[in-house]
């Protein structure tokens, strides 16, 4: 049947031919407006099983996260245009208490018992497709088919190939998902009339998944690169009729110094430049796009939301924004064409307003997930130990800290009793991150991003909050050498200090060094030398070959104090992760160094070291050996240096009675996303 407008033009023309005499011949026929239609993509990401609005380290109502929070704003923008679809992007299954809690009943007996918690919410509202993040395979292939069957919506994934021993059938080649999807979606125009337009949805993963979750996925999958599995599937998309294609790749921005890395992790900004995406909602490092944040991107309009032309917007974490994409489209030559695009990304809380709650929660998601909710407060709450001494990370970054060293503790503890005997005389080390340490320092709820655990009675909620991920433990063999290289890739976290300026200068680099990969060593001491260059960037590479940020490299064995080339020839045991492990990042890391895997996760034995020290001394000590420190600058000019931590009583009380270096608080002064901002003294001790 003909659209009304059509009719109405086609009756209108055959008048103009038999009505209009010779003398009209040289008037033009008035312009017909081509049919238009606003389309909306609402975007979820990075939701790491938060779907209550409920933080389970702390017992209370979060209300700057959670999806009970982003289901208002989905509806919310959902009702206000004629069109829209619904997209997740990934990493939903893992990250909170409430996703360890439905992972731990797997364990227990191989099944999760009904449909898991995030996909009884997400069932309520809609969504057309979801993508599958890297934390989907945390916790195994078995526990990832077994959760998305639950979904009453399709997943894709592009890029990941089956191997072996796949489900549905699927053999050596296979994708182990459905490549893309096409909606056949009908929308209003802007006429008021049906329309029919295909929506085509790719999604894609970082091949980093077959080193993250070597455990689960070796032998099982391969993976593609993002640029390359889309260079193969959207030709395909577009001649199965696609009208737009929307790209859903769980993998962050990237740059365009080296857009056509084929195992690329964050590859956003190259997968722009494929021809025939038109808009691209992406995730994974947490970050909002369209912000501040990454102004001066190459060919990135902040303000419309677009990377090369292509609308983009990446949704924070945790809930904590919804993204959205505006499409208009217009009729040409029988096709949808794009005629304008943008994005932006919307807070489901603003600190800085105010009304900082900007929705309240959906009763209809905190129903859904009410017996779930009420069995994670329960599984949380079981009893591990007794603490001598507070845990709180507000001092992770500038100073030793007791939230790293227990993890640091237990790590050793855990690799020293399985050593081989081939192993059993080299000294084992430990590299512990800050997982929980202001977050990316990109939006206001990272604030609240740290680990708040008080002295006295612990629980298992306290372990998850003190290791917030399920690795795994390994450890690997290095040198001495490597041992320092791994700690001069560490100390990008800190900014280059100039020792002979008195303008305000900030210690943390959040901009290329993320928290979770500022490892330190314990085992051995140090210092860190900000005055000098990094010797390597955030991804460990070389870029000042010369540079010498780690001084005073120290291993002491009973009365032996190793340093210098003695140090750098001996072999020691690291006890790690298996992200950091197997990763390849770092010194001394990779699969070539890995001598022991272990099934046991991190968290696991932290829990049973409190547990141990608890039942051997009454408690479990986690103070801070300060192992390392800053190396004290000699400098004749007095030197304003600053670093960011959480504006609270608690987190004043806590650096004014453990402060290392002396601190000073720049009284009512926060930055843009409520950090309290502190001078740090390197120049006395």
């Amino acid at each position: 049947m003909l659209n009304k407008k059509l009719l109405a033009v086609v009756i209108a023309g055959a008048l103009g031919i038999t009505a209009c005499s010779s003398s009209d011949d040289n008037k033009k026929d008035p312009e017909v407006k081509p049919v238009e239609v606003n389309l909306r993509i609402l975007e979820t990401s990075d939701l790491h099983a938060n779907i209550m609005d409920y933080d389970y380290y702390k017992t209370k109502y979060d209300p700057t996260i959670g999806l009970a929070r982003t289901a208002s704003l989905i509806k919310r923008h959902g009702a206000d245009v004629d069109n829209f679809v619904l997209v997740d992007n990934g990493d939903l299954l893992q990250g909170s208490p409430m996703g360890d809690y439905v992972a731990n009943n797997f364990k227990q007996d191989n099944t999760i018992g009904g449909t898991h918690p995030a996909y009884k919410a997400m069932n309520t509202l809609g969504y057309s497709v979801g993508n599958i993040g890297n934390h989907e395979f945390n916790y195994g292939l078995d526990f990832l088919y077994e959760s998305i069957s639950g979904a009453n919506f399709p997943y894709i994934n592009a890029n990941v190939l089956c191997e072996a021993d796949c489900w549905e059938g699927k053999g050596k080649g296979d994708n182990l998902f459905k490549p893309y999807l096409i909606e056949e979606k009908t929308v209003l125009d802007s006429n008021g009339d049906q329309q029919v337009v295909k929506i085509g949805y790719i999604g894609f993963v970082p091949p980093q998944i077959l080193l993250w979750d070597k455990q689960n996925l070796t032998g099982k999958v391969t993976v593609m690169g993002i640029v390359e599995a889309a260079e193969k599937f959207v030709p395909m998309m577009k001649a199965d009729g696609a009208d737009i294609i929307v790209a859903i790749p769980h993998s962050g921005v990237g740059s365009s110094t080296n857009p056509t890395d084929i195992n690329d992790e964050n590859a956003t900004w190259a997968l722009s430049k494929v021809e025939g995406i038109d808009a691209i909602t992406f995730g994974h490092s947490h970050s909002v796009f369209p912000s501040s944040t990454f102004d001066g991107l190459e060919n990135a309009d902040i303000e419309k939301g677009t990377i090369n032309g292509v609308a983009a917007v990446m949704p924070g974490r945790w809930g904590d924004n919804l993204g959205i994409v505006d499409f208009k489209l217009e009729m040409q030559d029988g096709s949808w064409v794009v005629v304008d695009s943008t994005a932006k990304a919307m807070p489901i809380y603003d600190k800085s307003a105010d009304t900082p709650e900007l929705v309240d929660a959906d009763r209809g998601i905190r129903d859904a997930v009410a017996i779930e909710h009420q069995g994670t407060k329960d599984y949380v709450d079981q009893p591990i130990g007794v603490a001598a001494a507070d845990m709180y990370s507000f001092l992770t970054l500038v100073q030793d800290d007791p939230s790293v060293q227990i993890v640091s503790d237990a790590q050793i503890a855990k690799v020293k009793a399985n050593l081989t005997d081939a192993l059993k005389d080299i000294p084992v080390l430990s590299a512990s991150a800050p997982f929980k340490a202001g977050g990316r320092h990109s939006t206001t709820a990272d604030a609240e991003s740290y680990v708040q655990v008080p002295a006295g009675d612990l629980t298992y909620k306290n372990a998850a909050d003190l290791y917030l991920y399920p690795n795994t433990m390994v450890a690997v063999k290095v040198t001495g050498a490597q041992v320092k290289d791994w700690l001069e890739c560490s100390a990008n976290q800190f900014n280059q200090i100039d020792a002979s300026s008195t303008e305000p200068q900030y210690l943390i680099n959040w901009d290329t060094h993320r928290t979770y990969n500022f490892d330190v060593i314990d085992g051995v001491t140090y210092k860190v030398d900000v005055t000098q260059p990094n010797k390597f960037d955030g991804d460990c590479t070389v870029v000042n070959a010369d540079a010498n940020r780690i001084v005073d490299l120290t291993f002491t064995d009973g009365d032996t104090v190793f340093t210098g080339a003695e140090l750098d020839a001996k072999e020691f045991i690291i006890a790690s992760n298996n992200y950091r492990a197997f990763g390849g990042k770092f010194a001394g890391t990779g699969s070539d160094y890995v001598v022991m895997e272990l099934p046991d996760s991190n968290r696991e034995a932290l829990a049973q070291y409190i547990t141990d020290e608890t039942e051997a001394n009454g408690m479990v000590d986690p103070s801070a050996d300060n192992n390392w420190d800053f190396v004290t600058i000699d400098s004749a000019t007095k030197l304003d240096i600053r670093f960011e931590t959480q504006d609270s009583d608690v987190a004043d009380k806590f650096i004014t009675d453990y402060q290392v270096r002396p601190m000073t608080k720049l009284t009512d002064v926060t930055d843009e996303f409520g950090f309290a901002i502190y001078n740090i003294d390197l120049q006395s001790n």
